[in-house]
Formats: structure tokens, C-alpha cells, sequence
């Protein structure tokens, strides 16, 4: 990692606690719109089908407007619940409105991100939707850590596609791929994204830690300052 300058970071699971906030805008909305179900019964069902959702979006099989209309309808009908479409449509236009209101972030994210800020230069590579990303952002105040934030609906691709990791060499100007650096919890878009366009790759993950020649593994954010 000698030669590495520029590091980009993922954003949702990496350092913006996605699952926790997340589920507070629903424990919220759950109760705005008096849906008569538990919140850890709607998440048990909702998760999954999100994650299989976006998997699709990433993949350019399905629209936001689909992802964002079916991943509710689907867990209404799978847990028996009778909601009509226009309160879909409603919770749904509330969630991206009210998701960037709670900004939990993952352990040791300032006390990393504090150590790594005078020894590199940081980015953002994102596959969320830019109005949401931008305000988790700003919200949660990582915003003055970052140089470039790329996010996959302005360059008009998803990772792991090899066009949104050239826009970001591009932009952050960097010199050789090898000084570059990617973080991230997805070992396909994140990972294998970074490491087929020439990148540096660091997996994020609840696993144990390994090293297979390719790349490193860390359960812990932390654990980059014996690394950087």
C-alpha cells in the first residue's frame, strides 16, 4: 500500500450506518401512516427484498421508480398488509425524504477518517441516489473529509461497471491506478469493481479477516491505521 495516494471510500455500509438508520426512518414512517405491523417484523421481510431489489438496479434490470415503489409493495403483500398505492407512493417519497435525518455512522469512522485526512487524499464512490447521498453526506458531517463524491446516477453507471471507476481516476486526479484505494462492503461492486479496472482493494466485512493476494480484509474500520 506504499504507493497508494487516493483513497475512495464506499459510503452505505462502509462508514453511514445504513441498517440502523434505515430503520429508524421506518420506525417513524411505520407509525406516520399507522401501518399496524412491528418494526422487526416489516424488516425481516423488507430487507432481503430490497437487497435483491438493488442488486436488479445495480444490474440495469429495473428503474429507481421501480426499486423504490416495489420494495414496499412486495413486503406489504408477503407480511398480509393491505396498503393502497398512493400511501406507497407516499412512505415511499417520505423515506428519501427523512433517511438522511438520522446519521449514525459505522465505529471509529471520524477517528479513522481524522488519521487518514493529512496523509491521503479522500473521495466518495457511490451507487445511491445522488439527492440522498449528498444530504447523508453533509447531514452527518463527512463531508469536509472529501475531495471528490462520485455517485453512480450522475455518471450514469453502477459499480462494479469499469466507466464509473475511470470517471473517479479521472476526477480526483490521480496519476497511476496503482495509487489508488478502494474501501467497501460489497465484495462484487466494491472489490472486484475496483480490482478489475486496476485499483487497490480493501473488503469491509463481518467475516474473518484474510488476505488472498488480491486483496485485504477488515472487520473494523480501525484496524486501516495499521494498514495506512
Amino acid at each position: 500500500m506504499d504507493s497508494v495516494k487516493h483513497i475512495f471510500f464506499d459510503l452505505d455500509h462502509t462508514l453511514w450506518d445504513f441498517e440502523k438508520n434505515s430503520a429508524l426512518t421506518f420506525k417513524y414512517l411505520l407509525e406516520k401512516y399507522n401501518i399496524n405491523v412491528s418494526l422487526n417484523s416489516f424488516l425481516t421481510v423488507y430487507m432481503p427484498i430490497n437487497f435483491s431489489l438493488w442488486d436488479l438496479y445495480r444490474d440495469e434490470k429495473i428503474t429507481k421508480e421501480y426499486l423504490r415503489f416495489n420494495r414496499l409493495k412486495s413486503t406489504f403483500d408477503k407480511l398480509n398488509i393491505n396498503v393502497n398505492s398512493n400511501i406507497i407512493d407516499k412512505i415511499s417519497e417520505d423515506y428519501i425524504k427523512h433517511l438522511p435525518d438520522n446519521n449514525y455512522l459505522l465505529p471509529n469512522t471520524f477517528r479513522v477518517l481524522e488519521y487518514l485526512f493529512p496523509k491521503y487524499t479522500l473521495h466518495i464512490i457511490t451507487n445511491g441516489f445522488k439527492e440522498v447521498q449528498n444530504s447523508k453526506i453533509i447531514n452527518s458531517g463527512l463531508n469536509k473529509y472529501f475531495s471528490c463524491i462520485i455517485d453512480s446516477e450522475t455518471v450514469g453507471v453502477k459499480k462494479p461497471h469499469s466507466k464509473i471507476f475511470k470517471h473517479a481516476f479521472l476526477i480526483s486526479n490521480s496519476n497511476q491506478l496503482n495509487e489508488c484505494l478502494m474501501i467497501g462492503d460489497s465484495l462484487e461492486a466494491d472489490v472486484k469493481g475496483a480490482l478489475n479496472f486496476g485499483f487497490n482493494a480493501i473488503h469491509l466485512t463481518s467475516s474473518e479477516p484474510k488476505n488472498n493476494g488480491e486483496y485485504l480484509t477488515i472487520k473494523n474500520l480501525i484496524e486501516l491505521k495499521k494498514i495506512l
